[in-house]
């Protein structure tokens, strides 16, 4: 793991969405196409600004993402399709696939079904995301399930992690957050050839710590990136502030 410690978000934003552009850049110097994974939510606006700027071929690209919640429709201003659609699919040229997990879904088993085909069918070079205050990794709340295969999986969304989407003002009120979600698995996650964490904001940094600097446990599920060949995390002085440093 190769952690790295900026005095603000912005400057994480930049580092971050620099070493996720030369790993894209890297990758699409091997192959023709390659498959790549964005991350939602306010820890990854600075990166996103950044990476969307970079001189890449996004014709030869497909995103995934992580996770979406059950019920909710794209139009729904806490939609995660949207905040991509908005914020990265909209705003590059020639973009070879987006595919958006539809949590809106009639049949959400079958659109289980549809992404873990989709995404069985590539290899994944770079994933971007961040974590949860709970330490939750995509929408793996604690504990995590560390031994299903299974690419995308239905979940349930812990209370921590619904206060959180209130918190980040995402709804008006803890009733409105749904209590399930579809969420890309831990053991997906960790194929990824690359990993880069976006990881700002001091109510992170307990979970940083425990992540970071803990035991790799299910009830820390952001911990596993231990173990990942090629991960690095970006910080600020905020969410770094409870780490031991050398």
């Amino acid at each position: 793991m190769n952690i790295i410690i900026s005095d603000n978000k912005d400057i994480l934003g930049v580092k971050a969405a620099e070493a996720g552009i030369l790993a894209i850049q890297n990758a699409l110097a091997q192959k023709a196409h390659i498959a790549i994974i964005l991350a939602t939510g306010a820890s990854q606006f600075q990166m996103l600004e950044n990476l969307i700027k970079a001189d890449i071929d996004w014709s030869r690209v497909t995103i995934f993402h992580l996770d979406e919640y059950i019920g909710l429709g794209e139009d729904h201003p806490a939609s995660f399709r949207r905040y991509l659609r908005e914020r990265v699919v909209e705003k590059l040229s020639g973009l070879h696939q987006f595919v958006g997990v539809d949590g809106s879904a009639e049949n959400i088993d079958l659109e289980l079904a549809r992404l873990n085909r989709l995404i069985s069918a590539q290899d994944i070079d770079v994933c971007f995301a961040g974590i949860g205050e709970n330490g939750h990794l995509a929408f793996n709340d604690p504990p995590a399930d560390f031994t299903t295969t299974v690419p995308y999986l239905k979940v349930e969304l812990d209370e921590a992690c619904r206060r959180q989407q209130l918190g980040e003002k995402w709804f008006s009120c803890l009733e409105e957050v749904p209590s399930h979600a579809i969420s890309m698995s831990i053991h997906q996650i960790m194929l990824s050839r690359a990993l880069i964490l976006s990881i700002p904001d001091a109510r992170k940094a307990q979970a940083v710590k425990d992540a970071l600097q803990g035991p790799v446990v299910n009830t820390v599920p952001a911990s596993i990136v231990q173990r990942h060949a090629a991960c690095e995390v970006f910080l600020d002085n905020e969410s770094a502030s409870l780490m031991t440093r050398p």
